[in-house]
């Protein structure tokens, strides 16, 4: 009986089921978003020009007799760079002189003429006639010694443009003519100046953010950069971070049908020469004015189609959906314009296993600052290994 007995009891437990565990209760980490004051900062890219670029011609022809410069060095404006042959121009100029001197002669002579010729008149032993005839070879000797002055202003002027002298201060090219070779005036491109500082970085910005900037500037929100001299920060194509700073100086008239975008420039100060024309940069331009946001880590935020949200902890412990309107990064994290509050706890792990109304554990975190504010989302360039060495 006993046997018995226990025998059915193993086949009652055999043919029931145990119940299942309850559902456990999901953990996840929360955190309350960071709160601050911020501007937008529109992206660009764009290439720095010279504010000017002079291509130096001579303004008379004639055989180059030296060069006065080191190629690709600063020159300063005045400074002389070619010696064109002068004995032409020199000979040209004794010429004039010596032509002035003669008119000048007359002059006298004509005076003197005109000197007897007045006592003659007076005592009546000249005609009238004779006597306005003096006065005219006067008029006309002065009016020729007035001529002759102003040729030999002109030969001394060639004379002194035989030397090719800087235009500007700036970085000075290569030479593009040799010792001995003839040169047209106005014609022959002897050589390029840049100016160095300040430099101009320029941009071609869509017409969706000129549209932007002007309906801000109508409200009061952010003045337009074709009267203000907005911000810009410039990273170069191997820095991490924005070194170089300026300021907005124009922005075109119109819009490039072809290509939809408007031309600007900024102007970035250079004192050292670093910066040369045809240089590449990452720019960023002051896009907003400023506005309260709360900041939360990328990874809180949902994407679903076209919405975005995150979970927040109700009073009831449970988690609700929050639509937010997002922005750019700041301090490494997300901007949320509009959908939270300060005081929301905010889930920003176990996302997978939430659905709103879901009890949770939540563990509070703190929050904290990821990144600099000038952290580029850009990789910077390198340069590549030196191809061989050798030792010393």
């Amino acid at each position: 009986m006993r046997f018995l007995l226990l025998a059915n009891v193993l086949m009652l437990a055999a043919c029931s089921k145990a119940a299942p565990p309850p559902p456990q209760t999901p953990q996840v980490s929360v955190v309350a978003p960071l709160q601050r004051d911020v501007v937008d900062w529109d992206d660009y890219v764009g290439r720095f020009e010279a504010v000017q670029d002079v291509e130096v011609r001579p303004r008379i022809s004639g055989n180059v007799q030296s060069v006065l410069f080191r190629e690709g060095v600063e020159v300063h404006k005045g400074q002389a760079l070619f010696v064109i042959d002068p004995r032409p121009y020199q000979a040209a100029l004794q010429q004039a002189r010596a032509d002035l001197a003669k008119a000048q002669a007359l002059v006298t002579n004509n005076r003197s003429e005109l000197a007897r010729a007045q006592k003659l008149i007076d005592a009546q032993a000249i005609s009238r006639e004779e006597f306005e005839t003096k006065q005219a070879n006067l008029r006309s000797g002065s009016a020729d010694v007035a001529a002759a002055r102003a040729n030999v202003d002109s030969k001394a002027l060639d004379v002194s443009f035989t030397i090719v002298r800087s235009p500007i201060d700036g970085r000075i090219s290569d030479k593009k003519v040799s010792t001995g070779t003839y040169v047209a005036g106005g014609t022959t491109v002897l050589t390029r100046i840049v100016s160095v500082s300040p430099i101009r970085f320029a941009f071609d910005g869509a017409e969706s953010f000129y549209l932007k900037y002007i309906r801000q500037a109508r409200e009061g929100e952010r003045k337009s950069s074709r009267y203000a001299p907005n911000p810009v920060d410039i990273q170069l194509a191997d820095e991490k971070g924005y070194r170089w700073h300026g300021r907005m100086q124009f922005v075109d008239n119109a819009i490039d049908p072809q290509s939809g975008t408007i031309r600007a420039h900024a102007l970035v100060t250079n004192p050292d020469g670093f910066l040369v024309p045809g240089m590449f940069g990452r720019a960023r331009l002051l896009g907003s004015g400023s506005y309260h946001a709360m900041l939360v880590p990328d990874e809180a935020i949902v994407t679903d189609q076209t919405r975005r949200f995150v979970y927040v902890i109700g009073r009831d412990g449970k988690t609700v959906q929050r639509p937010v309107e997002t922005g750019p990064l700041v301090e490494g994290l997300r901007v949320i314009r509009e959908g939270i509050a300060p005081t929301d706890k905010v889930v920003i792990d176990g996302l997978a296993q939430l659905r709103p109304g879901v009890a949770v554990k939540a563990n509070t975190v703190k929050l904290k600052p990821r990144a600099t504010d000038d952290a580029p989302t850009s990789t910077p360039l390198s340069t590549p290994p030196a191809s061989e060495a050798t030792a010393r």
